[in-house]
């Protein structure tokens, strides 16, 4: 819950949101490259050839705001439990969550439950970009979901 003390939804495990670093958060999430391995066929019919264990994600989450992230001693290969800005879905009758669900955010709209996945990455690398005069701080951290 975004409240005037904690005003973001997204939770970073192992590193932490630190205050004013969160204004202008944007993620994007897509499947990892294993995750699609399709092949055509003899007869130029496209096959999926993918083995289930490499359906994971890649996410990036990135900030625009006046401070730093608690990046200090935080290094690639640091496991990070995220909880999502994003939202997945699925058909509610009959239908099931393919992530765990951050607690308190699931939602029924029309035939679907939207929710926010909590999922469980390793960082990939950090990027941070001052801005001296304009007292703007960007900054950009990839993940890959283990």
């Amino acid at each position: 819950m975004v409240t005037a003390a904690d005003p973001t939804l997204l939770r970073l495990s192992s590193v932490g949101v630190s205050p004013y670093s969160a204004r202008g958060l944007t993620q994007t999430f897509k499947p990892i490259g294993q995750a699609a391995q399709l092949k055509r066929d003899v007869n130029g019919n496209l096959k999926d050839i993918s083995f289930d264990g490499f359906k994971k994600y890649s996410s990036t989450i990135s900030g625009d705001d006046q401070q730093t992230p608690n990046f200090d001693g935080k290094w690639p290969g640091l496991t990070v439990v995220v909880d999502c800005l994003f939202e997945f879905s699925y058909t509610t009758i009959g239908g099931a969550a393919a992530r765990p669900v951050v607690s308190g955010s699931s939602r029924v709209v029309g035939l679907y439950t939207l929710y926010r996945p909590q999922l469980t990455m390793r960082i990939m690398d950090l990027n941070v970009s001052t801005n001296e005069y304009g007292a703007q701080v960007n900054w950009s951290m990839d993940l890959e979901e283990i």
